[in-house]
């Protein structure tokens, strides 16, 4: 995990929230397990779980530049996921640190839909 956070960029809570804010163009991509993403996610985003990922982003994301906002639960999860997307070719990706939790604790908001 720690070798995977050295390779990894990081971005904070509060990085991402200012990039929906500014409706930035990147794929926001929630890493965590399902019952995980229907209790709730971050408005925009778009599940593709870390068991899954690796397997199903070419079918979503053809460019290898496209820039892409992975997060979890905390950050570790995430982290990983970038890690192996990194290896994949994929060269814009970053990891949200602190995950769904930091942007709950922000009072940021989610949805269910």
């Amino acid at each position: 995990m720690n070798d995977a956070k050295k390779r990894v960029r990081e971005v904070t809570v509060d990085d991402v929230k200012g990039k929906l804010d500014r409706k930035e163009e990147f794929l926001l991509v929630d890493v965590r397990e399902d019952s995980e993403w229907e209790k709730d996610h971050l408005p925009g985003a778009i599940h593709l779980g870390k068991g899954v990922i690796e397997r199903d982003i070419e079918q979503r994301v053809a460019d290898l530049d496209a820039p892409i906002v992975l997060y979890c639960g905390g950050g570790f999860r995430s982290a990983l996921a970038a890690d192996n997307l990194g290896r994949m070719g994929y060269r814009n990706v970053v990891s949200m640190d602190g995950g769904i939790r930091g942007w709950r604790e922000k009072g940021y908001p989610l949805t269910s839909d």
